[in-house]
């Protein structure tokens, strides 16, 4: 009788969260995060301000529980991508363009590159840290181990790319005109690409 009454009370707690997350996801891309207010956002979750700093600690715990979902499937985008290409470099250059277009989702816009990095500072960084710098650089060491791309330090190149890939989405996020700047961004980021690249 008790293990069961502790498996519904996992449920529930997962279901808070989940409802939690959910409406400050909504809220936090619709009003932006200073705007958002915590009463608010439990009222539409259905629950207590008590259950959100259960789950979240604060605020900013749960932009940060948002900001994880979201990567998350960027991520998942990103390893769909890749497997469509039978070409490791391909897959990588067409991972690389289709970051860039993320930028035109007003979700990822308000939440991912405009309030997150502002709100979560070293802690965003740290995510950056796992989940874009560490794959781009295991990436790239394997592209330089099969000769595809020229030989250097990955770290240093991962964070180079990083760094060019997330300053142009922001650039293209804030543009009055996204479409023509991402463009833009597309034949820049060819143009940087090709001269990674070596002759098999």
């Amino acid at each position: 009788m008790i293990e069961p009454a502790r498996r519904s009370r996992g449920e529930m707690s997962a279901a808070t969260s989940a409802r939690l997350v959910a409406a400050a996801r909504a809220a936090f891309a619709r009003d932006g995060f200073a705007s958002t207010s915590m009463d608010a956002l439990c009222t539409e979750a259905g629950v207590t301000r008590g259950a959100l700093y259960h789950h979240f600690g604060s605020k900013e715990g749960l932009l940060e529980a948002v900001v994880h979902q979201i990567d998350a499937e960027i991520g998942e985008r990103l390893d769909a991508e890749n497997q469509r290409h039978a070409d490791p470099w391909e897959g990588f250059r067409a991972c690389c363009h289709l970051w860039l277009e993320q930028a035109l989702d007003p979700e990822i816009q308000r939440i991912f590159l405009k309030d997150a990095p502002a709100v979560l500072g070293q802690r965003m960084r740290e995510m950056d840290e796992a989940n874009s710098i560490a794959p781009l650089r295991d990436a790239l060491a394997e592209l330089m181990d099969t000769g595809r791309i020229a030989r250097t330090d990955p770290e240093a190149l991962a964070r180079l790319i990083n760094g060019a890939l997330v300053d142009a989405a922001l650039w293209v996020a804030a543009a009055g005109e996204p479409q023509p700047a991402l463009a833009r961004a597309h034949s820049a980021t060819d143009t940087l690409l090709r001269g990674l690249g070596t002759q098999r």
